[in-house]
């Protein structure tokens, strides 16, 4: 079968997260590198999809999702956001990168070029070019990693039909406020142009202000996908359900993408997902709570340990600055000296380029056990005693 395997063969390598996790594994390395959470999961929930399992239906749900948890979704939205969602609009999928293909598949035409934002989820790319679409790339500035309006409007041209952005962006943690946002509502009117924008981590968005959605802008309202995970809201990674949220004309055009995808997604799971998303807002902010306070712990850790850490408003990582921290800027490099010397795994920002990567900085996960983060701490600190002293 020459033409399988030839297509087998220019297939993409696996990705940096699955790589540093199995070499974590190998070399039983603290795995600070993949965005997994090792706290207890939410009782709550758990205790839902056990029900759900023994007393709801196991069987196909409406492809759409089921009908509860759709309502569910726009409840949420207009209790933690004020937004106005409809359940016409959300579409229940397998995960948000489920969401993110359905849409994308959608939206991009052969031919058409897609404006994204680095550092990006390394998912974006090889969606957009296996629905026949082109890039053009746009770098957020460090150490805040602000997005530039006109470097965004620089990028825009006669075959570009729309732009990927996330907030709070992974990796870096960085949230577009309302200036950013109104920026890019401009651009899109100016140039007729849809956005998706994945949201994935507006759950856990950590230094107290309120997520913002591109759905509140009026500008974007109707031109815009926007991407929701309840594996990041509730800490659950391993359940895949995800959704997209969008006016119904391009809701209609993602679902017909989603039939031929995975078509549904876990039942039991969706029943779960629905009573979760009904739990008051105190409930969320405590769990939220816990994460904040992992954050503070290795944040104090490092920076107790000479290492500067840049500011960062959601996800679950923190972000070292290598050459402020005097250490080499060669991210790859360091990511992998740590791992072979120190036990410690971590992400490369590097590795979220495409094109002109920033290579000083990598990415620590921190939704971990305290047991955990300190242990980490202490080797991160002999690792950089000796890279200072060598």
């Amino acid at each position: 079968m020459p033409s399988l395997a030839e297509r087998l063969a220019v297939s993409r390598p696996t990705t940096v997260f699955e790589r540093m996790s199995a070499l974590a594994r190998e070399t039983g390395a603290i795995n600070l590198g993949q965005g997994f959470p090792d706290l207890p999961d939410p009782p709550e929930l758990i205790a839902a999809a056990q029900r759900a399992l023994a007393q709801r239906s196991n069987q196909y749900p409406p492809m759409r999702g089921l009908a509860e948890l759709r309502r569910a979704v726009a409840a949420y939205y207009r209790q933690e956001q004020d937004l106005a969602v409809s359940e016409d609009e959300v579409i229940v999928t397998s995960g948000a990168t489920e969401a993110l293909a359905a849409s994308l598949l959608a939206l991009v035409e052969p031919g058409d070029e897609v404006v994204l934002v680095q550092p990006c989820y390394d998912a974006y790319l090889p969606l957009i070019e296996r629905a026949g679409g082109t890039v053009r790339f746009v770098n957020l500035a460090p150490p805040h990693w602000t997005l530039d309006p006109a470097a965004l409007a620089a990028a825009i041209g006669p075959r570009t039909r729309g732009l990927v952005l996330n907030t709070p962006n992974n990796p870096v943690g960085a949230a577009l406020g309302r200036a950013a946002l109104e920026a890019v509502g401009a651009l899109c009117q100016v140039h007729d142009l849809w956005l998706v924008c994945d949201e994935v981590w507006e759950g856990m968005v950590l230094d107290g202000t309120p997520h913002l959605s591109a759905l509140a802008l009026p500008t974007l309202r109707d031109r815009t996908v926007k991407i929701g995970s309840a594996g990041k809201i509730f800490s659950l990674t391993g359940w895949k359900v995800g959704w997209a949220v969008a006016a119904p004309p391009l809701a209609a055009a993602i679902a017909a993408r989603h039939q031929f995808l995975t078509f549904t997604t876990a039942t039991p799971l969706q029943w779960a997902v629905a009573e979760g998303l009904t739990l008051p807002t105190a409930w969320h902010a405590a769990h939220r709570h816990r994460y904040a306070r992992a954050k503070e712990r290795l944040v104090a850790g490092l920076g107790a340990a000479g290492y500067v850490v840049l500011p960062a408003a959601g996800t679950w990582f923190v972000t070292i600055d290598l050459a402020a921290s005097g250490l080499p800027a060669d991210d790859e490099a360091i990511a992998a000296a740590l791992v072979e010397r120190a036990g410690v795994a971590s992400i490369p920002v590097s590795a979220f380029y495409a094109q002109r990567p920033e290579r000083g900085y990598l990415r620590l996960c921190f939704a971990k056990d305290d047991a955990t983060l300190d242990e980490a701490v202490r080797r991160l600190a002999a690792f950089r005693r000796e890279e200072r002293t060598a």
